[in-house]
């Protein structure tokens, strides 16, 4: 691809040329530079939007998923009508609607260890638009392998984070967090929910990040060895310092990751998958006819107040997840229990949760939670 503006291109990207800091020569490298976008949901959205406004020469998009009703609310760059299309062909139409200049690659796959190091190599920055850790880790120790910067950003509820982590000029994100948290303890926005313009507010930031990379900024005036924390409902920011680990086991001189290793297994989703499989499970139509036959047991909703107003389980025990270890006692060792959450993940996490508390009766999951309930049996409830 040329480098030079042709004059269309000129008066597109005009109030760039005329930012000192952009100029000609930045906008020259824009066009040349190539950046991969990994998902293309929440934060996904505003960096695909942004970098192909903003001219950016190749995008690529990996994401295997397909547009979903309820990602509306938040990933901008899909629309109604392309509800169960895959979500890297809704975005790439919607790119090449803002800048038919650029390329588009898309990959519609789950970026892994087979993959990442083969498809990052051909990209020289890499913006981390995903939404759980296994992920994360990947994506930082694939770019400290391959000398890639990670524009990295997260959401939950109103809470955001920034940074870059470019092992060759500062930390990455294992000098951060050397370990995920235990298995559980963070839900992810379709379990907690999230403001919908937080992701616009931090993917935003991840696409200015970009953009300065590209150009040329000083490392100063990155994110390189900064997060910041984004308050989105108190509207406040504040920002920590973050050091390179000496003794880091993909950045430093000690590092002893030399390829990509299995993420599952490091953030103990494998070993919790097999600890959910020894959970007993119950579908919803055997428990619909456990109801219809008189079958005595608990039924335990552990959802949270506010989800309680969206849709209630008939004749459910409400016990919030968060409260369950002391109010274990108002549960009847005797009878079956079966817990219902939205999905049926956390309802899991809680029946962890009571066997470790020395709970004794028989624990039982709903499979799929109330919105398998409302797809399969009552169609009334609403799906959330």
């Amino acid at each position: 691809m040329s480098s030079e503006l042709s004059l269309e291109e000129i008066g597109r990207y005009s109030r760039h040329l005329l930012l000192k800091e952009v100029g000609l020569e930045g906008q020259q490298k824009l066009k040349n530079a190539k950046v991969l976008i990994v998902g293309t949901g929440g934060l996904g959205a505003p960096l695909a939007l942004y970098l192909a406004s903003a001219g950016i020469g190749t995008i690529g998009l990996v994401d295997f998923d397909v547009v979903e009703e309820s990602n509306l609310q938040r990933q901008v760059i899909h629309s109604t009508r392309d509800i169960d299309r895959p979500k890297v062909a809704s975005a790439k139409d919607r790119i090449k609607g803002i800048n038919p200049f650029i390329t588009v690659n898309t990959y519609n796959t789950r970026i892994t260890s087979e993959n990442a190091l083969e498809i990052i190599q051909n990209y020289d920055i890499v913006a981390d638009g995903t939404d759980n850790f296994p992920t994360r880790y990947l994506l930082n120790d694939a770019g400290a392998l391959l000398g890639k910067p990670i524009v990295y950003g997260s959401i939950f509820q109103f809470d955001g984070q920034v940074s870059v982590f470019h092992a060759k000029e500062g930390p990455c994100y294992r000098c951060l967090y050397p370990e995920p948290p235990p298995v559980g303890l963070v839900p992810n926005c379709a379990e907690g929910g999230v403001l919908g313009v937080l992701p616009g507010i931090v993917g935003s930031m991840q696409a200015s990040e970009v953009i300065k990379l590209i150009v040329g900024a000083n490392k100063e005036d990155t994110l390189i060895g900064r997060l910041l924390f984004v308050d989105a409902w108190r509207v406040k920011f504040r920002e920590l310092k973050i050091d390179k680990d000496p003794s880091c086991p993909i950045c430093s001189s000690k590092a002893t990751i030399t390829k990509l290793i299995d993420y599952e297994e490091f953030c103990g989703l494998g070993e919790y998958n097999v600890a959910a499989n020894e959970i007993e499970q119950i579908a919803p139509q055997e428990l619909k006819a456990r109801i219809d036959n008189g079958y005595k047991q608990q039924i335990v909703d552990i959802r949270e107040t506010h989800e309680l107003a969206i849709a209630k389980f008939p004749n459910a025990i409400t016990i919030p997840i968060g409260q369950l270890t002391r109010r274990i006692n108002e549960l009847d060792e005797s009878i079956d229990a079966v817990f219902v959450c939205k999905v049926g993940s956390r309802s899991q996490f809680a029946i962890e949760t009571l066997k470790n508390a020395g709970y004794k009766g028989r624990l039982i999951n709903l499979e799929g939670g109330l919105n398998a309930w409302a797809q399969k049996i009552d169609p009334s409830i609403p799906i959330y």
